[in-house]
């Protein structure tokens, strides 16, 4: 394994609906032995615990390392620190906001700001609907700064059969766009069987 192989991607999860997007990011990541460096913002945390029977400590061995959401002077708020890039699952119009706005709040925040000053791969699975203009703009200005917009949109062609299906397809091809191999999603073959 390359040294390249070795960065860690940095888990994001923000406090709007869909938690299970961030919970199945962390545990794909974890299957393929991906070092993972995990923030969870306050309002993530009482979600995970609204929408499902999980705590934060459920989560804590899933990452190489938990930062604290306020501790704006981890190393992932360093530009020095190396990362395959960063996926924010699921993605709250503040974050993206702060995001889009560079206004490092907090930690969750800053890491992204700095995955896009080093030009690294940013996901963002943006969780709202409907979106009105403000959130529109929002995504624009956060994709010419470099960030792939990617709302957690469920596929059919693979006829899933149950909500896992679906949240395992989206969070693979949210790690298709990081570059990591994997087979934990069925891809399109123009439908053939």
């Amino acid at each position: 394994m390359s040294k390249q192989e070795k960065w860690p991607v940095i888990v994001g999860i923000s406090g709007a609906t869909g938690i299970v997007y961030g919970v199945e990011a962390l545990r794909t990541l974890n299957a393929l032995e991906v070092p993972v460096h995990l923030i969870i913002s306050e309002a993530g945390v009482r979600t995970l615990e609204l929408e499902t029977d999980l705590k934060l400590d459920d989560l804590r061995p899933l990452a190489q390392e938990v930062h604290n959401v306020k501790d704006i002077g981890a190393s992932i708020a360093s530009g020095s620190f190396r990362t395959r890039g960063m996926i924010v699952a699921p993605c709250s119009i503040k974050t993206l906001s702060g995001i889009a706005n560079s206004f490092d709040y907090n930690l969750l925040i800053r890491a992204a700001d700095v995955t896009l000053k080093e030009r690294r791969p940013l996901i963002l699975l943006v969780r709202e609907t409907p979106l009105h203009k403000g959130h529109l703009e929002l995504m624009a200005r956060a994709s010419d700064y470099g960030a792939t917009i990617m709302p957690p949109v469920p596929a059919f062609y693979n006829k899933p059969k149950t909500i896992d299906d679906i949240v395992r397809q989206t969070v693979g091809r949210a790690l298709d766009h990081l570059g990591l191999d994997h087979d934990r999603i069925e891809r399109w073959n123009g439908g053939r069987d």
